[in-house]
């Protein structure tokens, strides 16, 4: 291949480049990002970001972009995917290619209103927002609007979070885990409601029930959709998110799908871990021409709320057991099991025993 695009430039984007040269392809290597800045770290935004501890955390210095060798197109769509070899850009570009991977991302589901967490920029203006406000409402008690409320307490403000489900991170960690990590709110101030909808977002928040909360700032975490509109009329198949068979390649062979675009044999994992780990397989068969490589998701992923560190692998079942500490003492170890087999981890504060337990999944 003489020319390989790869369209998105966070993580998995950067870190399918690396995997490109770092698996021996020396050819000319284009990656294409719709925002401005290099590839920064997003875990970060929702919390020393939003602290004010930090500002943009590169994910890879001067001097290791310059080993990439890359032409690099910030600030910059990607409109079309007419063909295998041709790339037409939000500018007018159009670059032809001999291979493509789409790192495309995700994109947040928004509420009118409500201001979104997702890039730099979002942190930015967010960020400025919650310095001058008095009390925060933020909609979703996953993991992301966990953490944000979580930032929001720290900085002495009077926080409420509405959930639609019955427990936070139900669909995740199962209902009752996930009263557990739900804990964590209350333990700290911030106002926590369950299964109430959201109507509208103007200069408060009114509930479905009827029920008015004061606001200054609103920020929804909501969830996401894969960024996929670009290529409706792509020959590439699409159906939450980019279909890719386990070694992330597409129904072109040429093309492959990592990170949270990618929809990998019916499974799409919004995960940095994933972004990373898919990249090396699908940038192998790429250059193979075929699936050589595959990738099984470990489903891992940790949060920080309110100086505690939730980590999850694996996947949830109904048979949850406390293996270890106290859910009181937000301190502890639960193994998700079918039968007699492991499939899933759930640890609060207690890392060493839960890489024990990841080991065997």
């Amino acid at each position: 291949m003489r020319t390989i695009a790869v369209v998105g430039a966070s993580l998995a984007g950067l870190r399918s480049a690396q995997a490109l040269r770092a698996q021996g392809y020396d050819g000319r290597l284009v990656i294409i990002g719709d925002e401005v800045h290099q590839p920064y770290d997003r875990p970060p935004l929702s919390k020393d970001f939003l602290l004010g501890k930090i500002e943009n955390t590169p994910l890879a210095d001067a001097e290791d972009l310059g080993k990439l060798d890359a032409e690099w197109v910030l600030g910059v769509r990607a409109s079309t995917l007419s063909t295998v070899g041709s790339i037409e850009l939000s500018d007018g570009q159009l670059l032809t290619v001999d291979g493509v991977v789409l790192a495309t991302g995700a994109v947040p589901r928004t509420i009118p209103g409500a201001h979104v967490l997702r890039t730099l920029d979002d942190a930015v203006v967010l960020r400025d927002k919650v310095a001058g406000a008095d009390k925060v409402v933020v909609i979703g008690a996953g993991f992301i609007g966990a953490e944000v409320a979580s930032s929001c307490r720290q900085l002495g403000k009077d926080v409420t979070v509405v959930e639609a489900l019955d427990a936070p991170l139900t669909r995740v960690l199962g209902a009752e885990m996930g009263t557990a990590c739900g804990g964590l709110h209350a333990d700290h101030g911030t106002r926590l409601i369950c299964g109430a909808g959201v109507s509208t977002v103007n200069s408060g928040v009114e509930l479905a029930d009827g029920r008015v909360l004061d606001a200054d700032v609103v920020i929804a975490g909501v969830g996401t959709r894969p960024a996929i509109d670009w290529l409706a009329d792509s020959p590439i198949e699409t159906g939450n998110g980019v279909l890719c068979d386990a070694g992330g390649v597409t129904n072109v062979p040429q093309v492959v799908a990592v990170g949270d675009v990618a929809n990998y044999a019916g499974h799409r994992a919004e995960h940095w871990t994933s972004a990373t780990e898919q990249a090396q397989v699908a940038v192998a068969n790429l250059l193979a021409g075929s699936t050589v490589r595959t990738h099984k998701a470990t489903g891992y992923v940790w949060s920080d709320q309110y100086g505690v560190r939730i980590q999850f692998a694996g996947r949830a079942s109904a048979d949850a057991r406390l293996e270890d500490g106290s859910i009181e003492d937000r301190k502890f170890v639960t193994a998700y099991y079918e039968g007699e087999q492991l499939v899933g981890v759930l640890a609060m504060s207690n890392a060493r025993l839960f890489t024990r337990f990841r080991r065997n999944l």
